[in-house]
């Protein structure tokens, strides 16, 4: 938290970017975060990556369900130009998407980005990616920390997510060392570009 205080020294509004791979704790600690300034009067909010996925619909039609949750399955430019657009407060109110997992689907201007927001917080998997547009993210947020936790505590968080979310114990096992696997092995090669890691138990 003195880390988040020294972004919000002498800036207007900071944005600190979490990211990490499936089930590492990026939404609990980046809820953490907002909360922890929301009560000392701080204006923060939470911006998910998440809320850029593709529709259920679409990845259906191109085939992309199945590995749903890798780069190819969000609108990478969309998130880009929200950034953009909350990188400096300006006179209105801004919108983002929010992902709701009951539903399998994203939802459109659910999250309101004020102009008196001084914290914006935004999590997601590949926030450090290295191919375009992802590796514009890293030049619109001020700093971009990297969590982790053992990988057997990952995978058991994971397995249980799918479950769930009503996938049989098979085939939560199936897509947490199947595809969702592959996504974390990705986001685990740009560990060292993060600016600090946090490392959860």
């Amino acid at each position: 938290m003195e880390r988040v205080a020294q972004l919000l020294d002498g800036r207007e509004r900071a944005l600190l970017g979490i990211v990490g791979p499936p089930a590492a704790g990026k939404s609990t600690l980046a809820d953490q975060v907002v909360a922890h300034h929301r009560d000392r009067g701080i204006e923060a909010v939470l911006v998910p990556m998440d809320g850029f996925h593709l529709a259920q619909s679409v990845l259906d039609a191109t085939g992309l369900a199945p590995v749903k949750g890798a780069p190819e399955t969000f609108d990478a430019q969309g998130y880009v130009e929200l950034l953009r657009r909350v990188r400096r407060p300006g006179a209105s109110t801004v919108w983002a998407p929010v992902f709701d997992r009951a539903i399998e689907n994203a939802i459109a201007g659910a999250i309101a980005v004020e102009s008196s927001a001084r914290l914006v917080v935004t999590e997601g998997n590949y926030l450090l990616d290295q191919e375009e547009p992802w590796t514009r993210v890293s030049g619109l947020v001020d700093e971009v920390w990297y969590v982790e936790v053992p990988e057997d505590v990952r995978r058991s968080r994971l397995i249980a997510r799918h479950e769930t979310f009503g996938r049989t114990h098979e085939e939560a096992v199936a897509r947490a060392l199947g595809s969702d696997e592959r996504n974390a092995q990705r986001v685990r090669r740009v560990r060292k570009a993060a600016d600090v890691v946090v490392r959860l138990s």
